[in-house]
């Protein structure tokens, strides 16, 4: 049986699916899931981030941890850790650009929060020499001092979508057509979560609300704000949300998010609003553009470093790769960084209170 047919025998027994219920089962099912079953990213997957374009976005974001542990007194130990760490590129790199920080290795405890058994053991090999800690689950992340990237985790955690009707909203709802998956409307009620919204909404429009996100948040922030340590958030989306923005990419191309369930990656843009709201006591950093902030960390010295030696198609792709990261045209400004850190700290580099 397939996902999608798994999918349209629940609904014709249970009736529709919230969306994020339909999200759940296609990225993360046990045997038939997008992340569950297979390595997504580069070239020969569906979609390419950061870490994968180049070297420099992983060592930037380890140096500016690093800079946050000197700052707050090189605490004796420390959990690094990241969330949804794909091949382990990014902190291959992370550790690599740190290894000269006097102490900053000896401190460091590696935790890796992820879901996917295929990605785990890619991450294993990237790390070798490293003792590697995984969970399922942010909760399970040790106390104590805490130092964490997220690069593009938030926007795969699962969303509910509701639209705005004069009563108060309609939850937008994955029902079926025949054998086809579709969206429809709900009944209108009035959802607590939502009550802030109803003062810049108007009927019709459509607010997205991902309760998995604020929980998570809520532990890294309750961490942070309790024994110190600091967390880059880097994701696409922005202040607050409006509108619907649930996508899905195949072979490096949009494709119908319901048309193929578990062969597509499925993700929607982070209501950063909300993220800070739930880190709080922890103090979080304006939300900057993440080619501001790679350039306010020196990307371009790094870049023009990198460079010296190269030639042919291997300067091309290294001039291609540093206008990637940064160019407002590209991820410079799709791309938002926030950072969480005690509210007696310094924010990390790069990013202003």
């Amino acid at each position: 049986m397939s996902l999608r047919a798994h999918l349209l025998a629940r609904i014709a027994s249970d009736g529709p699916m919230r969306l994020s219920d339909f999200m759940a089962e296609a990225l993360l099912h046990p045997t038939m899931g997008y992340y569950t079953t297979r390595d997504p990213l580069g070239a020969a997957g569906d979609f390419t981030t950061a870490p994968e374009v180049s070297q420099m976005f992983g060592e930037l974001l380890g140096l500016c941890l690093a800079q946050c542990w000197l700052d707050q007194g090189a605490p004796g130990t420390v959990t690094l850790a990241e969330l949804g760490p794909g091949r382990g590129t990014l902190m291959a790199d992370a550790l690599r650009a740190t290894r000269s920080v006097p102490g900053f290795h000896a401190a460091l405890r590696l935790h890796l929060v992820e879901a996917s058994p295929v990605l785990r053991a890619r991450q294993v090999q990237a790390l070798a020499g490293w003792d590697v800690t995984h969970h399922d689950r942010v909760e399970t992340l040790p106390e104590g001092a805490l130092l964490l990237i997220a690069n593009e985790f938030f926007d795969a955690l699962p969303i509910r979508q509701f639209q705005r009707s004069a009563q108060g909203w309609a939850e937008r709802m994955v029902g079926a057509d025949g054998d086809r998956l579709v969206m429809g409307l709900g009944t209108d009620t009035h959802h607590p979560a939502l009550a802030y919204r109803l003062d810049d909404t108007r009927p019709g429009d459509v607010v997205e609300h991902c309760p998995a996100a604020g929980l998570v948040m809520q532990q890294i922030g309750a961490r942070i704000a309790d024994r110190g340590g600091a967390a880059l958030i880097v994701d696409y989306g922005d202040w607050r949300s409006l509108g619907d923005t649930f996508q899905a990419v195949q072979g490096h191309a949009p494709v119908d998010p319901l048309a193929t369930p578990g062969k597509a990656d499925l993700t929607a843009h982070v209501d950063f609003e909300v993220l800070a709201r739930a880190a709080a006591p922890a103090a979080h950093t304006r939300l900057t553009a993440q080619g501001v902030f790679l350039e306010r960390l020196g990307i371009t010295a790094r870049a023009q470093a990198l460079a010296r030696g190269m030639t042919g198609t291997a300067l091309d792709a290294h001039v291609a790769a540093h206008r990637r990261l940064t160019h407002p045209g590209e991820m410079g400004s799709v791309f938002k960084v926030m950072g969480v850190y005690p509210a007696t700290a310094a924010p990390p580099p790069g990013l202003e209170p």
